[in-house]
């Protein structure tokens, strides 16, 4: 049997934390990176290394990443003792991030022109629940091959990995999935404050509609916290969905193509955001349509 191929991985936040604890526990040989060190140090317990910089990352066979936004992605990749100084042929860059499809494209362009070293956008769905039990959906764009390479390795992370087409095609459909999600969570809260403004008890919507055409996860996920005013442990970021539904709005500018719902959800999330819940779990949204409350 084959030796595993050592694993590198930069960005230990709500869900690159899950990941990596999963990839230790298959076996696969860890160092890992993150700007804040200290977030680093459960994994070190579990016998992963750490990384001084992210270039030296590159001691690995693949390269992942879970950042924030396509500036953090860049940064680690061609910044200052960043990935591009060591990078090398015959290695892969898997992209967990969820980043800006044209500007992965240029990305991956580059770090191949310069060192050889292949790209694979490979954005997730799922949230920390599906990342800690290694149930997450994970779309990905790619030559064939690399993702082949991979699959094995991200078999331990999610249930099911589609390859959506060439680089930045993961990205295009993470953007997609958003949509869904964000618009969803919106339509949820509406749902919430309705229910509680006309005398029903809101925390009975979501098991009254479970398995009914309009159940979906983020309904059962978030009704019953909105119901409860429960906001806490943060799963996911208000900032995140809305970055997501900016990045929807400018692929859609950039192709040409309509999306006037995504369009006025991505001004609603800016306006919670910009009420101080930029860091808080989307459950807060349902605070939009209640009543201020004494």
């Amino acid at each position: 049997m084959s030796a595993l191929p050592s694993l590198a991985f930069a960005g230990i936040g709500l869900m690159g934390l899950p990941m990596c604890r999963r990839l230790l526990a298959a076996g696969f040989p860890l160092t890992v990176w993150n700007r804040s060190a200290d977030k680093c140090t459960p994994l070190v317990a579990n016998g992963a290394r750490i990384a001084a910089h992210p270039a030296d990352l590159c001691e690995a066979d693949i390269v992942m990443l879970c950042l924030a936004d396509t500036a953090a992605v860049r940064d680690v990749v061609f910044g200052a003792g960043g990935i591009v100084e060591r990078a090398r042929p015959g290695q892969l860059l898997v992209d967990f991030s969820s980043a800006e499809p044209a500007a992965t494209r240029e990305m991956a362009a580059e770090l191949e022109a310069r060192t050889g070293m292949r790209w694979v956008d490979a954005p997730v769905s799922g949230g920390t629940p599906g990342a800690a039990a290694g149930t997450l959906a994970i779309m990905a764009g790619g030559q064939e091959a690399d993702i082949e390479r991979v699959r094995p390795v991200l078999a331990h992370l999610g249930q099911r990995l589609t390859r959506m087409g060439e680089v930045g095609a993961g990205q295009v459909t993470k953007v997609c999935n958003q949509m869904i999600v964000a618009c969803n969570a919106l339509v949820i809260a509406e749902v919430v404050a309705l229910a509680e403004k006309a005398g029903v008890d809101a925390a009975l919507i979501a098991p009254a509609l479970a398995g009914g055409f309009a159940d979906s996860k983020p309904l059962q996920i978030l009704a019953p916290q909105m119901a409860e005013s429960c906001f806490e442990p943060i799963k996911w970021h208000v900032r995140t969905l809305l970055k997501d539904l900016d990045t929807a709005v400018r692929l859609s500018r950039e192709q040409g193509s309509a999306t006037p719902m995504s369009g006025l959800a991505a001004q609603l999330m800016r306006l919670h955001a910009g009420q101080g819940h930029a860091e808080h779990d989307p459950a807060t949204l349902v605070l939009q349509y209640r009543e201020a409350r004494p």
